[in-house]
């Protein structure tokens, strides 16, 4: 697997609100969908209610470095888009990445045989 792809353009954020489906946690919002691009797409978003500049990017360094642990059980060829919560500044990396692979896993995603290599 090559990594992550960033998602960037307006559109491809309103397809997957749109088209995706959807998780709930009290740290993020997943959606997710099937691509024919063949790698793994990450958008992540945090609105103006999470807080100032500077609270907007710590949610979303937590999310990345979330979501990188939880990378290699993914399959290749999903679109994500992670939508941060307002709970999310009050906790640490590893508590969001066991969040959002609960919900991945919950949506049938994520290759649960990894069970064990996943760093909590």
């Amino acid at each position: 697997m090559n990594g992550i792809v960033k998602i960037k353009e307006n559109y491809e954020f309103k397809r997957a609100y749109s088209k995706a489906d959807s998780l709930v946690s009290p740290y993020v919002v997943v959606y997710y969908r099937k691509n024919s691009y063949g790698n793994v797409r990450l958008g992540i978003t945090a609105g103006k209610k999470i807080g100032g500049a500077v609270q907007r990017n710590r949610a979303k360094r937590l999310i990345t470095a979330a979501f990188r642990g939880c990378l290699p059980m993914i399959p290749a060829g999903y679109d994500f888009v992670i939508v941060a919560r307002t709970r999310i500044l009050s906790v640490k990396s590893t508590t969001v990445q066991t969040s959002i692979y609960n919900l991945l896993r919950k949506a049938g995603v994520c290759d649960s045989s990894y069970d064990e290599k996943i760093t909590y």
